[in-house]
């Protein structure tokens, strides 16, 4: 990563939450010892699962800051996001000495940062915690906002509170540790920011709409060009950045998800349920792999219901068809799919609420749709481009 990035720092305030940092990382141990040393605690806690703790806690457990650490061990995976997990976690802090002035260092993916987060931000009414995010789809997905929780009765994220890590620290290192799907996990969120990116404001920069387009298109051109088989990951690590930029700016301006940040949801309605389908199967599949199948289907009703354009849909879904390949549906699957959507947070009363796009970057927020145009697009996921 190129020097400019070294110093990459976001600083937000927002209504009854603690400012958060956001720091990209040249150099891990400097940025850990700093992020340690200016979170007061009486105990130091880490909570990893048993991936990170073979792979990735060995790269930080040597630093002079993190000696003496209680290391927590949780099981990994979505199928383990639940409230026996978030248990286990409160029962370790407590039986250890934990109290409301500890910190702990989360070192892990979204699921690791979504469940530690939440058991931390209510074990004592909310200890301190550091995120360090060790996949791509925590660094670009799960890093900023604040969200955590962990499913339950069968849905994803169903209980949860909002609660900012003290800081959030990305550092590339740990994306060498990778393999190709959780890469491929990781950049169907940044396809998703590539899609809903809008540009810098008129106001802000002086430039026309047309150049303003001109823009937003170059961010997914990027994205969809990338050699995402075999990563350049200096490449990947500004491109990283410049996603995170996406996502904060919009949780910055609206981080109760109460209007704007409802453009975060682009693939997620439909994905989600993808998600719950195949983890009630017993056959869990990646959240950005289930987010990849969330953004054909919901391309295909921004096309039919927003004006999206025919072959940025196309062009985006190719490739999404090309290193994703096809999650195996059939007809039979609808009710449950359409029974999973009813449950998504955004719905309002008894209609399913979609973000869709009129183009790239030209967000379509609080659509609604029928059961037969959701099942037209589950039709065109399964036989169409």
């Amino acid at each position: 990563m190129n020097s400019q990035l070294s110093t990459f720092l976001y600083l937000w305030r927002r209504k009854n939450m603690e400012e958060q940092k956001v720091i990209l990382s040249e150099n891990l141990e400097q940025t850990v010892t700093e992020a340690v040393q200016s979170t007061p605690h009486d105990r130091l806690f880490v909570i990893c699962d048993t991936h990170t703790h073979e792979l990735c806690l060995p790269l930080v457990s040597g630093f002079e800051c993190m000696k003496g650490a209680h290391v927590i061990t949780i099981l990994p995976g979505d199928e383990h996001k639940t409230l026996q997990q978030v248990e286990q976690v409160w029962s370790e802090l407590q039986k250890n000495g934990a109290t409301r002035h500890s910190l702990c260092v989360n070192i892990g993916g979204g699921m690791v940062t979504d469940l530690a987060g939440f058991a931390l931000s209510t074990f004592k009414r909310g200890m301190s915690f550091i995120n360090i995010p060790t996949t791509l789809l925590a660094m670009v997905d799960a890093s900023v906002g604040g969200k955590t929780g962990f499913n339950y009765g069968g849905l994803k994220n169903e209980i949860g509170v909002f609660s900012n890590a003290d800081a959030v620290i990305l550092d590339a290192t740990f994306l060498r540790t990778l393999d190709r799907e959780n890469i491929l996990s990781g950049y169907a969120e940044m396809l998703k920011h590539g899609l809903i990116y809008r540009g810098e404001r008129k106001e802000e920069r002086g430039e026309r709409k047309e150049e303003r387009g001109e823009k937003r298109e170059t961010l997914l051109q990027e994205l969809l060009s990338y050699d995402v088989e075999q990563p350049d990951l200096v490449q990947l690590g500004r491109m990283v950045a410049e996603s995170v930029q996406v996502k904060q700016r919009i949780v910055l301006e609206d981080p109760r998800e109460q209007g704007l940040r409802k453009a975060l949801n682009l693939g997620h309605t439909i994905g989600h349920a993808f998600e719950a389908m195949a983890l009630a199967k017993e056959s869990p599949i990646l959240h950005g792999y289930a987010v990849a199948y969330g953004l054909m289907c919901e391309l295909y009703l921004s096309v039919m219901k927003t004006g999206f354009p025919v072959d940025t849909m196309r062009q985006v879904n190719s490739f999404i068809l090309e290193h994703y390949g096809r999650m195996t549906i059939t007809c039979d699957d609808y009710p449950t799919l359409l029974q999973l959507m009813t449950h998504d947070k955004k719905n309002t009363g008894s209609q399913i609420n979609f973000t869709l796009l009129h183009g790239v970057g030209d967000l379509a927020l609080n659509q609604t749709a029928t059961k037969e145009e959701i099942e037209e697009a589950l039709d065109f996921y399964r036989e169409g481009l």
